[in-house]
């Protein structure tokens, strides 16, 4: 990655991005894995550039989140110069099951 922040990814964040893969594993084919995966690089990549780029939440001011695909979301918070990615959420799930 270019500059700026570091990305630091919580287990809670990382367990959801595995489960995320795992479930597309079976559904999906490994070329649309693949660009997945590079959406979320790109993301990433925008973050750590600019951290304010995305929008703040409703629920917790200091929290941002952005839209990767139409179904996944990462939410993120800057402390100092790291960006903490707290959650990569299915848009497919139950709002009410987010956990920010």
């Amino acid at each position: 990655m270019k500059s700026g922040y570091k990305i630091d990814w919580t287990t809670h964040a990382l367990s959801e991005l595995k489960e995320t893969f795992d479930y597309l594993e079976t559904n999906w084919t490994e070329k649309e894995l693949n660009k997945l995966g590079l959406e979320i690089e790109k993301t990433l990549e925008l973050i750590s550039i600019n951290p304010e780029l995305f929008p703040k939440t409703r629920k917790k001011k200091n929290v941002r989140r952005a839209l990767v695909t139409k179904h996944n979301t990462l939410y993120y918070r800057t402390n100092k110069r790291i960006i903490e990615i707290i959650s990569f959420f299915s848009n497919r799930k139950n709002p009410d099951k987010l956990e920010i």
